[in-house]
């Protein structure tokens, strides 16, 4: 579809496209002109944007895909040069706690997240973390790699009937219950909004009014919120005190959303039988805590790097923006702009 400007919007990438197939980037270079940065870390992106915006003029859109960390903070001086020529900011990922939203709204600019593409792979690793916590397999996985063979690794628990709650019941947590149902776990969710009748039908979950009802109740709880003021901190030490004793912790979203010190305490005394991390508070660094003790399996946030969906994530930031320069509106906004 031809973009309704007499002349091509421009597009800067912070990073090259690595996974997008070639024949839907050049169908889409035929109406957009895209420009893709080579740099390392933070201050390189810096001084690019304002040398690339100085020698070529302004740009239309600003692409962050995966991989975003060396980049960061994105504070709105790192922004900044893009304005006011700039009408959207995209980002591969789905979590958005790194964007300074509030100033972008202000500003007019779009911002939109991914929402489809990781969701489903985050989902395989929510599930794949929830199966290992109970199986307790990275502390029988030492064992056999030691030569022990199986230890003292008694028989484990069975996830068929135990009640899984999950925190936040977006498209990844749509996904993990409906995997958790084939391993015959019971489902129930706690969110913001309550999902329309049919959606819980289709999942086959259960509402928990509050927070507590959730904690209170489930034998595994995933967290699969976003993380935004609201929900920083949101299980801490009055949390877990409210979980069953045994409890298995799951998190797949950001790290930050459980406060570390908290969940220590909670796997030291037992409350907590094992958690499986995939983010942590300050990543890349992982607390000494986590990569030591056989009360928790990790992994480097994982969740949404596949090569399925690093091409999908690639192609839904075009498609925002795309969406944008044809009808006005991007197909998956976090803001809304007036």
């Amino acid at each position: 579809m031809p973009v309704q400007n007499q002349k091509k919007p421009r597009l800067l990438s912070l990073m090259p496209f690595k996974a997008i197939e070639e024949d839907y980037l050049n169908d889409f270079k035929s109406n957009f002109i895209l420009d893709e940065l080579k740099v390392s870390n933070h201050d390189e992106a810096v001084a690019a944007i304002k040398s690339y915006i100085a020698e070529s003029g302004p740009y239309d859109a600003f692409i962050v895909l995966m991989g975003t960390k060396p980049y960061e903070p994105f504070t709105p001086e790192f922004l900044a040069p893009l304005l006011p020529r700039c009408q959207i900011v995209v980002s591969a990922s789905a979590g958005y706690d790194e964007f300074p939203i509030d100033w972008l709204t202000g500003c007019g600019v779009w911002f939109c997240n991914t929402r489809h593409s990781v969701s489903e792979p985050t989902a395989d690793m929510a599930m794949f973390l929830t199966l290992a916590v109970i199986r307790d397999t990275s502390r029988a996985e030492k064992s056999a790699r030691a030569g022990l063979w199986r230890n003292d690794h008694v028989p484990c628990t069975d996830p068929s009937g135990l009640k899984l709650g999950i925190i936040g019941m977006g498209a990844i947590g749509k996904h993990h219950a409906r995997k958790a149902a084939v391993f015959n776990m019971h489902v129930q969710y706690y969110n913001r909004r309550r999902l329309p009748p049919e959606d819980e039908i289709t999942y086959n979950v259960t509402y928990c009014p509050t927070l507590e009802d959730l904690l209170r109740t489930s034998d595994v709880i995933s967290v699969s919120c976003p993380l935004d003021a609201t929900t920083k901190g949101l299980l801490s030490h009055k949390e877990f005190a409210q979980m069953k004793d045994g409890v298995f912790i799951v998190n797949t979203a950001r790290g930050a959303i459980i406060n570390e010190e908290a969940l220590i305490a909670a796997l030291e005394s037992g409350k907590v039988a094992r958690a499986g991390l995939d983010v942590f508070e300050d990543e890349p660094r992982i607390n000494p805590y986590f990569s030591k003790s056989d009360r928790c399996i990790i992994q480097p946030h994982l969740g949404g790097l596949t090569q399925k969906a690093r091409r999908d994530a690639e192609k839904e930031c075009l498609e925002n923006i795309k969406s944008l320069f044809t009808t006005g509106r991007p197909v998956a906004p976090v803001n809304e702009i007036s």
